[in-house]
């Protein structure tokens, strides 16, 4: 049951090394534990930290990070996991606007991000309120492409 967290952490930090062969194997290995097992409470964070690994990769592939974020979303709403949605929907809304699309990147996080009633000071909504404020900024300074 805990084998995908562990694989996708150990998978983050080989990528944080460098080391993209060993992160994808660890990766490869929890979506096939998660498949095999049928048990996919981790499903929407193991997608979200493979995209997030497809953007730090030597050479970085924004449309499979996209996809990976996609899924990861897709899951979670279907679990109806509000946490793992806002991480899903936070890292899409930063290669979004990394990629220009800032209307869409602010579409898609407020609403998730504006579910939350309580625990504001937790890591995940203050980068979200981060990213929403920052894209907000943009709209206001007429940034938009």
């Amino acid at each position: 049951m805990w084998l995908p967290k562990g694989l996708s952490y150990l998978a983050k930090a080989y990528a944080e090394l460098g080391q993209f062969d060993d992160a994808w194997r660890c990766i490869e290995e929890a979506i096939t534990h998660i498949e095999t097992t049928k048990e996919r409470w981790w499903e929407a964070e193991v997608n979200r930290i493979a995209g997030e690994i497809a953007l730090l990769s030597p050479e970085p592939d924004a449309a499979k990070a996209e996809t990976y974020f996609k899924h990861a979303l897709v899951v979670a709403r279907q679990q109806q996991a509000k946490s793992w949605e806002l991480r899903a929907a936070t890292s899409l809304a930063q290669l979004w606007r990394d990629q220009g699309k800032v209307p869409q990147a602010r579409e898609l996080l407020a609403p998730v991000y504006g579910w939350f009633t309580e625990g504001f000071n937790t890591r995940d909504l203050k980068e979200a309120k981060a990213l929403l404020e920052e894209l907000a900024s943009w709209r206001h300074a007429g940034s938009f492409s």
